[in-house]
């Protein structure tokens, strides 16, 4: 590796705005939101801000053998983004356009540091919806969503990121840029290599551009909570919903220790002997949509539920929603914590829920639950003292216990944080020798130097 040589080149082949040199600079480039993952500290961080800087930049990264980890909003939770010593981050975070809605079409084409949210809401205002939905949808981007395949509140009817995907514009470890995939609604030419870089966490290569489907606006869904005596009831409803012939258009979950932190934040005004709390939506519009929120909340009851309440208002729903996202934040109020991010069969929730109870009580923390339960992804986490050391190590035990309860129910590590550095020991446990062999050629044949975020995944 000749990091002189890499940095040298940087400075006289990019823009100065687009370089970042500065120790102090550099230092928030360093983590993702994940906890207690190592990482190093970068030779530079370049901002690019288009195309073309990204390719120049791992042009000379692989003439040099200098490591690089792409980066977006830092709001990961795997520490996929973490630097590496002597790395260069490329960040994306200045490529924050969306070039193009087709509406006759319905597809939106957009660089990788748009947020979430702003997505949504410039497509929605040509009367189309793009569904994924992330919690941090107001402050992740999409390049991050991709590099993930991530999910979100609407998932349960609508997919996940990788549903959306018709076409990218990928720069590979050479610097040589590849366009992949169509904006047509059909095409089988080839292998599918738009969906083979979306989930790699910028080990394949760097996402610049994506083409995106879209859906016509969805109607103003119609929202209910149900409040359960046990999780284990509120687990059991969730299979009694997506067994049934509904499709809500949001199926949460919040269990007690979820439940109690948002109402602190929030003041929602749930009781005190609230074990969980079941959040749905209906969004088939009108008369469909009153019957479809009447029958799953008829569902809810039949399961357990103590209390079935609709919402009266676009206020009162959005405060529930709001709550909900905010549950990650609301439990960083209460300590340390490690977000666990296991999807298991629907029919094997309780069992879940279960499980990670008995985690909780022979580790001794506490783990909170919260998960979009109309499709089995879970993220229990792990409240801690992070300034106690034997709290620290009984709350690695738990995480990984769950992640080996998930396995064991059917399930995975990880719906859609992605592995990154906390989840890589046990992904073989997961894949298997040959999977996992399969993946390190694939990783091979496209990045042969090994130069693209290297060592997160496996």
């Amino acid at each position: 590796m000749n990091a002189a040589g890499a940095l040298a080149e940087l400075q006289a082949r990019l823009p100065a705005q687009s370089l970042v040199t500065d120790p102090e600079l550099m230092e928030s480039y360093r983590t993702d939101r994940a906890m207690f993952c190592e990482a190093g500290t970068p030779l530079a961080v370049v901002r690019a801000r288009s195309t073309a800087e990204v390719s120049q930049t791992l042009e000379i990264a692989s003439t040099h053998r200098v490591p690089v980890v792409p980066q977006g909003a830092r709001s990961g939770l795997s520490g996929a983004a973490n630097a590496i010593d002597g790395c260069i981050v490329i960040s994306l975070e200045a490529m924050d356009q969306v070039v193009r809605i087709d509406t006759a079409n319905r597809y939106v084409v957009t660089q990788p540091g748009v947020f979430n949210a702003a997505l949504a809401r410039a497509v929605a205002a040509e009367g189309l919806f793009y569904p994924p939905d992330p919690s941090s949808k107001e402050f992740c981007t999409i390049g991050g969503n991709l590099a993930t395949n991530s999910g979100g509140l609407c998932c349960v009817k609508y997919g996940v990121t990788t549903d959306y995907v018709l076409g990218l514009e990928v720069v590979l470890a050479s610097g040589e840029v590849l366009r992949t995939g169509r904006t047509t609604v059909k095409g089988v030419a080839g292998y599918d290599l738009a969906r083979l870089f979306v989930g790699s966490e910028g080990t394949l290569g760097i996402i610049t551009e994506a083409t995106l489907r879209l859906r016509s606006s969805a109607e103003r869904p119609k929202t209910l909570a149900a409040t359960f005596a046990s999780a284990g009831d509120a687990a059991r409803a969730v299979t009694a919903i997506v067994t049934s012939t509904i499709v809500p258009s949001l199926l949460e979950f919040m269990d007690s220790v979820s439940v109690r932190a948002v109402n602190e934040m929030f003041n929602l005004g749930f009781d005190d002997d609230v074990e969980a709390v079941i959040l749905a939506q209906s969004d088939a519009g009108g008369a469909a949509g009153d019957i479809e929120i009447e029958r799953i909340g008829q569902i809810l009851a039949a399961a357990g539920a103590v209390d079935v309440v609709v919402a009266e208002s676009d206020q009162e729903a959005d405060a529930l929603l709001a709550a909900r996202r905010e549950v990650l934040t609301a439990f960083e109020s209460l300590g340390t914590t490690m977000i666990d991010d296991v999807c298991v069969p629907r029919d094997r929730l309780s069992d879940l829920v279960a499980g990670i109870d008995q985690i909780a009580t022979d580790n001794a923390v506490i783990i909170g639950v919260v998960g979009h339960a109309g499709d089995g992804n879970f993220h229990p986490t792990v409240v801690f003292d992070g300034a106690d050391d034997e709290q620290c190590k009984r709350a690695h035990q738990a995480f990984d216990q769950v992640m080996h309860l998930g396995l064991e129910l059917g399930g995975t590590i990880t719906g859609e944080h992605g592995v990154g550095l906390l989840k890589r020991d046990l992904l073989q446990a997961e894949l298997g020798d040959l999977s996992l062999r399969l993946h390190r050629d694939i990783k091979a044949a496209l990045d042969p130097d090994n130069i693209l975020n290297p060592g997160k995944i496996f």
